[in-house]
């Protein structure tokens, strides 16, 4: 079958076209984050205007970035992140003593995924307070902020003492598909696990911090 037979294929022409759309978006963001890792020297990003201008789209017809971005002014413009699940719901996360903004979303994703209350404590301190340790007192970490890797870790162990904590690592699956936008760019750490867990990430071009490197 040539790709001039592809349009036979679709039996939802609306919905082919507003994923369409969509992945214009997401490939937008990417272009702009490129440019700022100077990655790109900027014709990527107007290709990708044009397309956006033809298409009558722009970035705030991606759902979360607005609402992302509304929840980092809440917070004085702390990094923010906003998950849209599969079945509509919008759960957003911002920056703590405890997680990062990255961190906190998947975890109130989660929640929600599995109809636990978002106040319900899912990760033990017990399990918390080693790993905290031991990126500030033994690894030289200044932030003890946890990345979403060690999030995961933490809830798994977590999920052996607690049955609600069992339910909700049974439903990271389920994320499959979510659309997620960040406020700043994430680490390396984060954007790989939320590309493990099928989570389609945007993030605005720019860092949380004005270091020369960003890891």
């Amino acid at each position: 079958m040539g790709v001039n037979m592809t349009g036979y294929c679709i039996e939802d022409d609306d919905k082919v076209c507003a994923a369409a759309k969509q992945e214009i978006i997401r490939r937008y963001f990417a272009a702009l984050c490129e440019k700022k890792k100077g990655r790109d020297n900027g014709n990527s990003i107007q290709k990708i205007e044009l397309i956006m201008r033809q298409a009558g789209i722009t970035v705030n017809d991606r759902e979360i970035v607005p609402i992302a971005l509304q929840r980092s002014a809440e917070t004085g413009g702390q990094p923010a992140v906003a998950i849209k699940l599969n079945d509509g719901k919008i759960v957003t996360g911002k920056t703590s003593e405890l997680l990062g903004a990255a961190s906190a979303a998947l975890l109130n994703a989660v929640k929600a995924t599995a109809d636990i209350p978002k106040r319900q404590l899912l990760i033990k301190p017990e399990v918390i307070e080693p790993i905290q340790s031991l990126k500030v007192d033994f690894l030289g970490n200044k932030n003890p902020r946890m990345h979403t890797d060690e999030l995961l870790i933490a809830l798994t162990i977590s999920a052996n003492y607690d049955e609600v904590s069992k339910i909700a690592s049974r439903h990271l699956h389920l994320l499959k598909g979510a659309e997620a936008h960040s406020t700043v760019i994430l680490s390396q750490v984060d954007e790989e696990i939320y590309r493990k867990l099928g989570i389609n990430l945007t993030c605005e071009p720019t860092y949380q911090t004005n270091r020369l490197f960003h890891k």
